[in-house]
C-alpha cells in the first residue's frame, strides 16, 4: 500500500508543493492528464448518479480543473475547492466551466447544508493525514472535513474519494473519522494485484447503507457490466468529444452549445466562429 520513494505529502504542505511548476505539469503532461481523467471517470461511475440528468457536484482538491473538465463533458455542473493558488490560477487560465474556491478542506467545506448531489476527490484526502505544524492534528482535521462534507451533501448522496493511503493504519484512520461523521460505505480497490494500476476509492453514503460496488480486476475488465457501469450511449458521446481537435470550429461550437444549456450568456455563432487568426508581431 505504501508507494515507492518519497511521498509528496512528506515534503511539506500542499500549498507549497503544488507550485507553478507542478501546475504546469498538470496542464502540459499528457500522461498525467490521461491518468487524472481515467480516475475521474471511475469516480463518477461509483457515484451512481441518475442517468440522463445533470447533477451539481463538489470536487475536493480540484487542482487545475482536469477532473472538472470530465464532469462538464458528462453534462454536470460543479464547484471545485483547492488549497493551492498556483493550481487554481492554472485552472482559470484554462477557462474551465466550473466555479472555484481557495480553501483548506481540513478546516471544513464552507457550503450550505444539502448543496450538492455528490462529491468526488482525486488524490487529495491523504494530505490530511500529515501534520505540517504543531496545531495540525490529523484525526481532528479529518473529522472536520468529513463532518462538513456530510452536511453539504443531499441526504442519500454519495462521495467517492480516490486516495493513496501510505499504509493500512492511515486508511483505518481515514475510514474511522468518516464513520464518526455519519457516513456509511467502504473502500473499493481496483486491480488489487497490480503494483501500478492499483487504485483505492473511498465510497461514502450520506444516507442508509447501500450496495458497495465491486472493484475492477484484470479478469473482469472486459466483462459486461456491473452496477456502476454507464450505458453505451454515454460512452459514445464521450468518445465523440474525445475525437474533436481542441480549438477547432467543431470544438468551439460544441463548447458554446454546452454553455447555452447551462444558461450562460454566449455570443451568437457566425461564419467567423472558431476561425484561426494570424499571429501578431
Amino acid at each position: 500500500m505504501a508507494c515507492r520513494g518519497r511521498r509528496p505529502e512528506h515534503g511539506g504542505p500542499p500549498e507549497l508543493f503544488y507550485d507553478q511548476n507542478e501546475a504546469r505539469k498538470y496542464v502540459r503532461n499528457s500522461r498525467m492528464i490521461d491518468v487524472q481523467t481515467k480516475m475521474t471517470e471511475r469516480a463518477l461511475e461509483l457515484l451512481c448518479l441518475p442517468e440522463g440528468q445533470p447533477s451539481y457536484l463538489l470536487d475536493i482538491g480540484c487542482g487545475t480543473g482536469l477532473s472538472g473538465d470530465y464532469l462538464t463533458e458528462e453534462g454536470h455542473y460543479w464547484v471545485g475547492i483547492d488549497i493551492s493558488p498556483a493550481m487554481l490560477d492554472a485552472a482559470l487560465d484554462r477557462e474551465i466551466d466550473g466555479d472555484l474556491l481557495l480553501g483548506d478542506m481540513g478546516q471544513g467545506v464552507p457550503f450550505r447544508p444539502g448543496s450538492f448531489d455528490g462529491c468526488i476527490s482525486i488524490s487529495a484526502v491523504q494530505w490530511l493525514c500529515n501534520a505540517n505544524k504543531k496545531s495540525d492534528i490529523p484525526a481532528k482535521r479529518l473529522y472536520c472535513f468529513f463532518s462538513s462534507l456530510y452536511s453539504v451533501l443531499v441526504r442519500g448522496a454519495r462521495a467517492v474519494l480516490q486516495l493513496y493511503p501510505e499504509n493500512s493504519e492511515q486508511l483505518e484512520l481515514i475510514t474511522t473519522q468518516a464513520t464518526r461523521a455519519g457516513f456509511t460505505g467502504g473502500v473499493v480497490v481496483d486491480y488489487p494485484n497490480s503494483t501500478k494500476a492499483k487504485k483505492f476509492y473511498l465510497c461514502l453514503f450520506s444516507g442508509p447503507s447501500a450496495f458497495l460496488p465491486k472493484g475492477l480486476s484484470e479478469a473482469e475488465d472486459g466483462e459486461e457490466a456491473t452496477e456502476s457501469r454507464f450505458t453505451k450511449d454515454r460512452a459514445r458521446y464521450r468518445m465523440a468529444r474525445q475525437g474533436m481537435v481542441k480549438k477547432s470550429r467543431e470544438w468551439v461550437l460544441e463548447k458554446k452549445e454546452r454553455r447555452r444549456r447551462q444558461g450562460k450568456a454566449v455570443r451568437p455563432d457566425t461564419q467567423y466562429t472558431g476561425r484561426k487568426r494570424r499571429p501578431r508581431f
